[in-house]
């Protein structure tokens, strides 16, 4: 799925009036209890929120997830909403900040691979054949197999491109301790994708 590029919600100009809260004189009205306002207006707006991230989101069941959590996310922050200004524009300033975060929890389960780690790990994946993506499928099961501190260093050297002397310091390990480690991690991976594919398995 391709995802048109998100940009800052700018929702509150031209929105519909309708959908600014009312303001209220405490002094005069005492404490007002606003649940069932925020309910209402969590209602009426609904179709605003999900028109406003099918603009960034291609597809309709991933629209809805986010929508969902959207919604749960509005009412943990039913008292940070002030009262008087636009809902409507706040409850999607809401919704562009779980999609992003949708989006960064999916990049990262997918298990984005790096040339380098590619290179590094699948030497022998034959671009020109079918075969490539039943290898690339056997790579990211093998790498999900690994011990959590194995693919957490897969992870900080080959997705998030941290350099191996940072690793070396952060980790208390040498700079020769952090190369073999990998050397052997990327011999387990080509291992483990070589078994697979001689099996025919395929995740």
């Amino acid at each position: 799925m391709h995802d048109k590029t998100p940009s800052e919600p700018r929702l509150i100009n031209g929105m519909n009036s309708s959908h600014k809260t009312p303001e209220h004189d405490a002094s005069i009205t005492g404490p007002i209890d606003h649940t069932e306002e925020f309910v209402r207006l969590l209602g009426q707006t609904r179709r605003h929120r999900f028109a406003y991230l099918m603009s960034l989101m291609n597809d309709r069941n991933d629209v809805e997830e986010v929508l969902q959590e959207t919604d749960l996310v509005l009412w943990r922050k039913f008292d940070d909403f002030e009262w008087g200004t636009n809902f409507t524009a706040w409850s999607c300033r809401v919704a562009f900040n779980q999609m992003r975060a949708w989006r960064q929890k999916q990049q990262r389960s997918r298990l984005q691979f790096s040339d380098e780690f590619l290179t590094a790990v699948a030497t022998q994946l034959d671009t020109q054949t079918d075969r490539y993506d039943q290898r690339l499928e056997n790579l990211r099961a093998c790498v999900r197999s690994l011990p959590e501190r194995h693919r957490q260093l897969i992870d900080q050297r080959y997705t998030d491109g941290e350099k191996i002397k940072s690793i070396a310091t952060r980790t208390g390990r040498s700079l020769d301790a952090v190369y073999r480690m990998l050397s052997r991690i990327r011999d387990s991976l080509r291992d483990c994708v070589t078994r697979k594919m001689n099996a025919g398995v395929t995740s």
